[in-house]
């Protein structure tokens, strides 16, 4: 593992800008007679952290979908020192919140989602990375890419699910080319922009990053406002709250501070993704009950030593997210102004 932060950027790319490597893991399951990867039930093992937005958007479709019987999970713990072996498995005396934050029930041996990488490929050089989808029965990896997992999760399964879950379609007909429009800018620009945002290691690719991040998030208040909710493509809950959720529920927590993405805040910047974004959290259980605010908060700010050297954690905001009929003094204040 590399020692700093700095390492995220090619050390001969002068440009300083961040870019992300591609996904080693590109298998899939399907339903389908004779597949690779049959669609059964506990066959599979979902590895994820909580912390992580990637592996954030696996266990929220995994529970939209019905599929906690068929698929179990385990979580890492949510620090990841940038000098240790990566992605660590809690202990059976570590008591840490949430579901399965455990040591791992498939491989007894193991301590680290490495050791797994290298019992599937003892010559493997590439990333460790969550979310990581496990074949129990033939003890391979069969993606770590999280947008082709969720997409397995849609329909692989459904003739093992009951009809509520079966019917559920994440990724309807009629919305595909508005979904899929709408991914390509919201994964470049706001995804992964509060990463090109933070791990810049010049000042340009710090500015050009963190404009092309607000100009998108600018652009996905506008969408909101214009289909009208309450979901990003209205009135249907789809692919695209997924993927801007698990951005968005990190946003003030962790990103506007510790990725310096302070130009606007979403609880008194961006009044359509503030109510959306809290309707979701509060309002539809997979999504509340997947998102962990310590694991969050501590895995960014203890992980990142180049970041923040001492690994403090900041406090705030409080709360982690607000009420959904409750608005920061300011934006009150402004509401009040506006009833005159």
């Amino acid at each position: 593992m590399t020692s700093s932060i700095t390492h995220w950027v090619d050390p001969n790319d002068k440009s300083g800008e961040f870019k992300r490597g591609a996904s080693a893991f590109r298998s899939f399951i399907s339903k389908k007679p004779g597949a690779e990867f049959p669609a059964e039930k506990d066959r599979y093992h979902l590895y994820v952290c909580y912390a992580c937005p990637w592996a954030h958007r696996t266990l929220i479709v995994r529970k939209l979908k019905g599929l906690e019987e068929i698929i179990p999970f385990t979580a890492s713990r949510a620090c990841r020192l940038i000098n240790s072996q990566g992605w660590r498995f809690a202990t059976a005396d570590e008591h840490l919140p949430g579901e399965n934050v455990t040591p791992d029930p498939v491989h007894k041996d193991v301590t680290h989602l490495r050791d797994i990488y290298f019992k599937v490929d003892p010559e493997y050089k590439g990333r460790f990375t969550v979310p990581t989808l496990y074949d129990k029965k033939a003890g391979r990896i069969v993606s770590n890419e999280s947008s082709e997992i969720i997409r397995m999760f849609y329909h692989e399964f459904d003739e093992l699910l009951p009809e509520k879950y079966a019917k559920l379609d994440l990724f309807p007909p009629s919305l595909q080319k508005d979904i899929e429009e709408s991914n390509d800018w919201v994964y470049n620009d706001i995804n992964n922009g509060v990463y090109k945002s933070g791990f810049a290691t010049t000042e340009e690719a710090y500015l050009k990053n963190v404009a092309t991040l607000f100009n998108a998030l600018d652009r996905a208040e506008a969408t909101l406002k214009l289909t009208g909710g309450p979901y990003f493509n209205g009135a249907q809950l789809t692919e695209s709250d997924v993927r801007l959720y698990t951005t968005l529920v990190r946003f003030d927590a962790v990103y506007v501070q510790h990725f310096k993405c302070n130009v606007r805040d979403v609880r008194s910047g961006y009044p359509a993704l503030h109510a959306w974004l809290r309707r979701l959290y509060w309002d539809v259980p997979a999504f509340g009950s997947t998102t962990q605010f310590e694991h969050i908060k501590n895995h960014y700010t203890k992980s990142h030593r180049q970041i923040n050297p001492f690994s403090i954690t900041p406090l705030g905001p409080l709360p982690d997210i607000l009420p959904k009929d409750e608005e920061v003094r300011a934006v009150e204040e402004a509401l009040k102004g506006a009833k005159k």
